[in-house]
């Protein structure tokens, strides 16, 4: 057993499971996301059903939300079977990994949506009896059967006081009567103990050169020179219950993209927006009350933005002003009004007074529609880069209370 032990380190090196590590450690709220107040469409609405090309099925609504708020393809693998109503009324739907089921009435916490215990499926109930039959007739077992006997006993549980006696990473779980160690407990704790796949169900087992150990909700295993990965326990029981994978036509469902799922930001009302300036052939105009950016071509407004200017103590100047100079990339450092700020490679530098006010791109906040600068006009980096490619020097800048 002492094998494993290394298993972990080696891990890092696996894609697929760092990956997994990574998205269930965010699911459980070990990441904090940044905040922001960027303005977005107030009538824009996420879809509630998307299409996965690579199997052909879709996943919709409470699926969805479970799917993508724990970690997608890296924690569950795509979907594999349509949406299945069982004699129960229990809605269930196999994904490489797992079976996602909707209970109608709901579970004994309150769930409605809930991760099936698909570990349990795996158990052999009639491996032993066939095992000892074939060794009471003074028959030998094939490398297949003495797999499966392996694979049985492990299901036993075990006495805490003797269980990992020779093995210092030992961890008892009493709930199931079962241990995990080396590399699969680092795995199972690294992703959320039971919050994940579950607690264990059998014991650490070998058959020929792979390690394996079936939790509540997957099946870990591992050999040597590889990582720990997960066996697709969903895949095998959508096989072994002979249910339908045909792919389903897509109609006009759109394919998942988490893009999907960004809220398109809200466009500054263009009946709010300052005139430009009589006979300029391109100016900017910026509105302090507003927050917000026009850029025009003649009268014809071509561009818009939210935008941050200067905070009470730093407030953007209002007035005419022209672009004077331009920089691609600046450290931009100082000392203003006794704070101190020290910003490397600012993008798409425009100054527009002596003082050292600019429009500039701003990569380190995206609270636009706030005032968060000092003095300066921040812009979104996408804005930033079309502006500073759109606006020569000399072009008008009007600032508006």
């Amino acid at each position: 057993m002492s094998r494993l032990m290394g298993s972990w380190i080696r891990m890092a090196g696996s894609a697929r499971s760092a990956a997994v590590v990574a998205v269930v450690a965010l699911a459980l709220g070990l990441a904090t996301p940044v905040a922001s107040a960027r303005p977005t469409d107030p009538n824009w609405a996420p879809p509630r059903t998307v299409y996965i090309p690579e199997t052909g099925q879709t996943i919709d609504r409470l699926f969805l939300d479970l799917w993508r708020e724990w970690g997608g393809i890296y924690a569950w693998g795509n979907p594999i079977t349509p949406e299945i109503t069982e004699d129960d009324g229990h809605i269930v739907q196999y994904y490489e990994y797992a079976r996602f089921e909707y209970w109608p009435e709901g579970d004994a916490a309150g769930n409605y949506v809930t991760l099936g215990t698909i570990g349990a499926a795996l158990r052999p109930y009639l491996v032993p009896r066939v095992a000892a039959k074939t060794t009471a007739k003074g028959g030998r077992l094939g490398d297949a059967a003495r797999g499966a006997v392996i694979e049985a006993r492990a299901w036993a549980t075990v006495d805490p006081d003797e269980a990992g006696a020779n093995e210092p990473t030992y961890r008892f779980i009493a709930e199931t009567g079962h241990g995990v160690w080396g590399g699969f407990r680092a795995f199972w704790e690294a992703t959320g103990e039971a919050a994940y796949i579950g607690n264990p169900l059998t014991e650490e087992y070998v058959v020929g050169d792979t390690s394996y150990q079936v939790f509540e909700r997957g099946k870990l295993a591992w050999r040597p020179g590889t990582d720990v990965w997960m066996e697709p326990i969903g895949t095998l029981l959508a096989e072994r219950y002979r249910l339908d994978r045909s792919p389903v036509a897509q109609g006009d469902i759109p394919a998942y993209s988490e893009e999907l799922f960004v809220p398109p930001l809200a466009v500054p009302e263009p009946s709010l927006a300052p005139p430009p300036p009589p006979g300029a052939a391109k100016s900017i105009v910026v509105s302090l009350g507003e927050q917000a950016l026009w850029a025009y071509e003649g009268t014809t407004i071509v561009r818009s933005t939210y935008v941050s200017t200067g905070k009470d103590k730093f407030k953007t100047p209002p007035g005419t002003f022209f672009v004077n100079s331009k920089l691609p990339v600046q450290d931009m450092a100082g000392v203003i009004g006794g704070e101190s700020y020290d910003v490397p490679k600012v993008p798409d530098v425009m100054y527009f007074t002596d003082r050292g006010h600019a429009l500039h791109g701003t990569y380190w906040h995206e609270n636009f529609g706030e005032p968060m600068s000092h003095g300066c006009i921040n812009l979104p980096l996408d804005v930033s880069k079309w502006l500073y490619d759109w606006a020569p020097t000399g072009t008008p800048v009007v600032i508006v209370p």
